[in-house]
């Protein structure tokens, strides 16, 4: 099952009732949470990735309620409601308290790219990632030109496990696309 957390689909702790998480250390030595079938594809894709010279890690996954929260409140603080409710899901909507979802970070020349304008202008090292995330079960959460489906921006960084078949499936469809497309089968 593809489990839907968006604007219009609240998440409930009942959707992890069957999710294993598990904990993993990422390069800044931070503990992320992920769920368990999840963080296996990313790490074959990862590999994969590797062959190509793209290092990729996990920068953000799983997310606590609070933790959302938390986020919400800073971004609010920084930059203003407005612009907040644009990029920053509200507690309840977003994604990551799934596990199923990532954020990227890429190494390039030696170096960890983690801010979202910097990772932005690596086009060419997302067009490689994103031509691999499918066979590893992994889409593009927020392409371009979604907006109004998925009511966030582009987001290069942001990928979400969903399966191989569906992954395969989804062609340039937006999950929200795809899952509207095989409830009316």
């Amino acid at each position: 099952m593809i489990l839907l957390v968006n604007k219009e689909h609240f998440f409930n702790e009942n959707m992890l009732k069957d999710f294993e998480m598990i904990e993993y250390e990422n390069y800044k030595e931070e503990t992320k949470y992920i769920e368990k079938e999840t963080f296996r594809h990313f790490e074959m894709l990862r590999a994969h990735l590797k062959i190509d010279n793209i290092i990729i890690d996990i920068d953000g996954a799983y997310r606590s309620l609070e933790s959302q929260e938390n986020l919400f409140l800073h971004f609010m603080k920084k930059y203003g409601l407005d612009y907040t409710e644009q990029i920053v899901a509200m507690p309840g909507t977003s994604e990551h308290h799934t596990g199923q979802a990532i954020d990227l970070s890429i190494k390039k020349d030696g170096i960890w790219i983690e801010e979202n304008d910097d990772l932005m202008k690596e086009v060419e090292i997302w067009q490689r990632i994103h031509k691999s995330l499918k066979y590893f079960g992994f889409i593009l959460r927020y392409p371009k030109n979604k907006e109004h489906i998925t009511g966030y921006p582009y987001e290069p960084w942001h990928i979400r496990y969903i399966g191989e078949e569906a992954a395969m499936q989804i062609g340039d469809l937006t999950l929200e696309e795809y899952l509207s497309k095989i409830d009316n089968k």
